[in-house]
């Protein structure tokens, strides 16, 4: 017999949910993690049938891959699913439908747009003469309230809408988010430069060395970093060249 899920067991999954990435590996990529964030829940809902507990993490152990920020809300979704007694292949098919979208949405907004944009926050904060532990700091701080709280979030809107979290995610309009929060980012990025530019002790003083630096970068992100050239990525690479060959030649 089912039971409900308990407020301990979904404080557990959202605790386990950042290890979801403890065992990655080329063949089930998050699955392994999934699985592991799920059981908590898992035994919540089939207490007093460890068969069933056995065979549902066994299901989860299949392939999986999404952000692993936004990973919550299939995390949710599928607690969900299992405690409402849904078919083990319509949990599967679940799965592999929120996969490609929530991996998509994870990319634009936390890696090509919060994560940049915080980290150059920090950076001005740092040539406008904040202490280096203040620029850290702000950065640390900032940074993971966007991020636990995006998961929070995730764990939450799962467990509420359950198969139905597609609709749910197009009203949150995630990528709406991230096309606001792009401005922000270039506007801190020009405030860097400057900063930078202006600075008693900048890039000036390097001369050869930054401009060295800054060019071997490029053609190591140009060639051979992540497929995907994002324009937030190509904006910050190609602002530091300008700044070091700003620095080289004055």
């Amino acid at each position: 017999m089912r039971r409900a899920l308990s407020r301990m067991a979904v404080a557990s999954t959202f605790a386990r949910s950042f290890l979801i990435q403890g065992s990655w590996n080329y063949h089930t990529m998050l699955g392994g993690g999934f699985a592991f964030a799920m059981l908590p829940g898992l035994r919540r809902i089939f207490g007093s049938e460890p068969e069933n507990v056995d065979a549902s993490v066994e299901r989860h152990l299949e392939h999986f891959n999404a952000h692993p920020y936004l990973s919550s809300v299939a995390l949710g979704a599928a607690l969900r699913l299992e405690a409402d007694g849904t078919d083990p292949e319509t949990v599967r098919r679940f799965k592999l439908a929120v996969r490609g979208p929530l991996g998509s949405l994870g990319d634009t907004l936390v890696w090509a747009t919060w994560l940049p944009g915080v980290a150059v926050l920090a950076l001005t904060l740092f040539w406008l003469g904040a202490p280096a532990w203040v620029a850290a700091l702000v950065f640390l701080v900032v940074y993971n309230v966007g991020h636990i709280g995006l998961r929070a979030w995730g764990l939450r809107a799962g467990l509420k809408a359950g198969r139905d979290v597609g609709r749910l995610l197009g009203s949150a309009n995630l990528m709406g988010l991230a096309r606001r929060l792009q401005p922000v980012v270039a506007l801190l990025l020009g405030l860097l430069i400057g900063a930078v530019l202006n600075a008693e002790r900048g890039l000036v003083d390097a001369r050869a060395l930054w401009a060295v630096l800054a060019t071997a970068g490029f053609l190591a992100g140009l060639f051979g970093g992540h497929r995907t050239w994002r324009p937030a990525a190509a904006a910050m690479v190609a602002a530091i060249a300008v700044i070091a060959c700003w620095g080289m030649i004055t």
